[in-house]
């Protein structure tokens, strides 16, 4: 099979994966494999290639937003000709405390897709089948892409923010995760402030209904009940957290921090205000936010590379350049519905 493979980290420019071809190991009890359609690149990804997260496995295929179908199975729940997804959390211990209390995100002994095992940067790719995502009827690969780490994280970052109907909420940062979000919550008929940079990344929120639009540190003009920072940056979440009311909360959609600056106490944070992390997803955020994007129904705004050009695709990202997401795409058949 073709992949792109990351040797070792090194900055984007210097185009660090490598097309090589890849000989497929015998399917392991319990996993099954994916012809990929489609595969999301995200931020993560980023990090990853460029050494900001360390490695974990090398040399390593990278992506964790695959959607394709089943082409080989040892698991009679996940048939051959299945259409399914694989996102970030690509596997845990099942016995660990926090699995033992259904949160799973916070597992002991996690496997990460991308990370610790090979990723969809590839023709095909290994699961384990429990952490597949079925994907809904109707959703074609192109579609579902985006969805299975950008929009399942945003969703989680949404619970974990507490955020209620008709709320007013702010998304400081508005890329592939936020563009989402944001869809979610117009469904809940919240009142959405955006704060961001980049005016095509401006236009894309006013497009989706932001009640206002300004630049990424400015302070909008209510004060909010929840928000919710996209940009790996201690500087947003101080000003995120400068624009809530007392007994508001930030969430921090982020795997990386570049730092935390230090910030007035009395002014920003007391009042009850709180700041609260997001950590990985579930399979139960997974499969509510698939559902939910089915019903309303969700559009991500996509670009779209070839799997040889995902050096150029993280090298956009890098410099904002994408409006939404960037998919890489493997097959014909994306258009085909499900």
């Amino acid at each position: 099979m073709k992949a792109m493979v990351l040797a070792r980290p090194a900055p984007i420019e210097t185009r660090p994966l490598r097309p090589l071809e890849r000989e497929m190991e015998p399917l392991a009890s319990g996993w099954v494999r994916i012809q990929v359609e489609a595969c999301g690149v995200c931020r993560t990804d980023l990090h990853i290639a460029e050494g900001e997260l360390p490695p974990h496995r090398s040399p390593i295929i990278l992506g964790h937003q695959i959607a394709g179908r089943i082409i080989e199975s040892t698991d009679a729940a996940r048939p051959v000709g299945m259409s399914v997804g694989v996102s970030w959390l690509g596997a845990t211990d099942g016995s660990c405390p926090y699995c033992a209390q259904e949160r799973e995100n916070l597992c002991d002994r996690p496997v990460f897709t991308g990370y610790d095992v090979d990723g969809g940067y590839a023709e095909c790719t290994d699961a384990r089948a429990d952490f597949t995502l079925p994907l809904p009827r109707g959703m074609t690969a192109l579609q579902a892409a985006p969805l299975l780490c950008a929009g399942i994280i945003g969703f989680r970052a949404l619970r974990v923010a507490g955020v209620e109907r008709g709320e007013r909420v702010g998304l400081f940062g508005f890329g592939a995760s936020a563009h989402l979000a944001m869809q979610v919550l117009r469904h809940w008929e919240c009142e959405v402030f955006v704060a961001t940079r980049g005016a095509r990344h401006k236009i894309l929120a006013a497009s989706l209904g932001a009640s206002w639009v300004g630049d990424a540190m400015d302070t909008p003009p209510e004060r909010l009940d929840r928000a919710v920072t996209f940009a790996p940056a201690g500087d947003v979440v101080v000003a995120a957290l400068a624009s809530l009311r007392k007994g508001g909360v930030v969430a921090i959609n982020a795997i990386h921090l570049d730092r935390m600056p230090s910030f007035d106490y009395d002014r920003l944070l007391w009042g009850e205000r709180q700041i609260r992390s997001v950590a990985n997803m579930t399979r139960a955020d997974a499969r509510d936010f698939l559902d939910l994007a089915a019903q309303i129904p969700i559009r991500a705004s996509v670009e779209t590379f070839r799997l040889e050009e995902a050096n150029e695709a993280l090298r956009a990202l890098k410099n904002d350049a994408i409006e939404g997401s960037a998919v890489l795409v493997l097959s014909e058949a994306l258009g085909r519905n499900r």
